[in-house]
């Protein structure tokens, strides 16, 4: 792939980030709807008995719940990834167009994980929160994501917003190196031979539907681990994740850090689809208008 400008890099992947948001967020609260529920008294049956009970309870709005967090988030943070992920390429090229292996990809991938988490941390908390927040269940804690952010700082200081930072880190870091290598790999894999830097945008569709597909591969377990541990209350897991790892291998099992394994495939082939043809059209744009950005 030809080389791009860190400016670039920064711009396009907030577009594409803000097409990933608009596309998969109904189906993300769903997956932290069924991460969340309490075992002994599940108030959905999976999925599809999520989204029916969502939509008869708050209606259509209710799967979109907290999307204002992320959606706020998501152009900054998509840009960091974005912008992280071209440094890496770059601080392993001894020079522009040298084509990177599979490791080198999936480094400068991880390296992308590292740069969100400043913003993705409490974007996540924020949006957890709202989500787990039931129309149906009385009066509602929270009013927005600002009200979320008011009343964590109150509890519990800056700690309290950034509650599950690690285990995002270990969420983001490893998924993010197999997003962006597998992306590389099935876009270049797809392609006539010596044709690896002409895209269409069938190619760049199943590329980055399938690597976040590859990505939600990784991240499922960590992420069920981090959820439970932002939308916990205070003094639940007091060793964080590794409380709550301890308490889901003890009462449930391994098999419940898999729960919403399926809303996540079903929404991770189109949202990542919309979030990289998204990038790669902006780019295009941005190539046009801005040649020498």
């Amino acid at each position: 792939m030809p080389a791009v400008s860190p400016a670039k890099d920064f711009l396009a992947g907030g577009f594409g980030g803000m097409c990933l948001v608009a596309s998969g967020h109904p189906l993300d609260t769903i997956k932290v709807r069924l991460q969340t529920q309490s075992k002994t008294q599940p108030l959905y049956n999976g999925t599809w008995d999520c989204a029916v009970k969502t939509v008869r309870a708050e209606g259509f709005t209710g799967l979109y719940k907290g999307m204002a967090a992320p959606l706020m988030g998501v152009t900054p943070m998509f840009a960091v990834c974005f912008l992280g992920f071209g440094i890496g390429k770059r601080l392993q090229q001894k020079s522009p167009d040298e084509k990177l292996t599979a490791v080198q990809l999936f480094n400068a991938g991880m390296l992308s994980g590292v740069f969100t988490t400043a913003i993705m941390a409490p974007g996540e908390r924020i949006k957890c929160l709202l989500q787990v927040q039931q129309a149906s269940s009385g009066p509602q804690v929270y009013k927005g994501p600002i009200d979320v952010v008011k009343q964590l700082y109150r509890a519990g200081g800056i700690a309290s917003i950034y509650k599950g930072t690690c285990a995002t880190l270990l969420r983001d870091v490893p998924a993010s190196g197999m997003y962006f290598m597998s992306y590389e790999w099935i876009k270049a894999s797809m392609a006539p031979p010596g044709q690896e830097a002409q895209l269409s945008p069938l190619r760049t569709v199943v590329a980055g539907g399938l690597a976040g597909m590859l990505n939600w591969c990784v991240a499922i377990a960590p992420d069920v681990l981090k959820s439970r541990l932002q939308t916990a209350p205070e003094g639940t897991y007091p060793n964080g994740i590794r409380s709550v790892f301890m308490d889901i291998m003890k009462k449930e099992g391994p098999s419940a850090l898999f729960r919403g394994l399926t809303p996540v495939m079903i929404r991770a082939f189109p949202a990542n689809a919309a979030c990289f043809l998204g990038y790669e059209v902006a780019i295009k744009f941005l190539n046009k208008v801005a040649p020498n950005l």
